[in-house]
């Protein structure tokens, strides 16, 4: 049987699991314009440990296999013989659109866990007279 502590614990879960994707959001937008650089992926899993079912766990941080953008700028110090350098393979739409998922999932998690409080919270008033 489930408990209110189970479920705050799982809304906590699914809280951090958010933060780590907003954060690896962030560092692929700051890092948009560095030459060569990779987007950062962050996966979920399932929480094997033993506890309530429904915990969520970040899987290892990954690097975006798709191929950086190769720009035309033959001025530019790490320019090829043709004139290209490597960009990144960072696109903003995408980040930004990841970045809005992860914040609205962690409100969600965030309004569960609150409930939860709520309801515990009740629940002692309601013991206590």
């Amino acid at each position: 049987m489930a408990t209110l502590g189970d479920s705050m614990d799982v809304s906590a879960s699914g809280m951090r699991a958010q933060a780590l994707r907003l954060r690896i959001s962030a560092e692929n937008m700051a890092n948009a314009d560095t030459p060569g650089y990779r987007r950062k992926l962050v996966g979920f899993t399932a929480d094997r440990e033993p506890g309530p079912q429904g915990r969520v766990t970040t899987g290892p941080v990954q690097l975006d296999q798709s191929e950086p953008a190769k720009i035309l700028d033959p001025g530019h110090p790490l320019a090829d013989a043709q004139g290209y350098r490597t960009g990144s393979n960072v696109r903003s739409v995408i980040e930004m659109a990841d970045a809005r998922e992860a914040q609205r999932s962690y409100e969600a998690n965030l309004r569960m866990f609150d409930q939860a409080r709520q309801m515990s919270s009740r629940l002692l008033e309601l013991l206590r007279r």
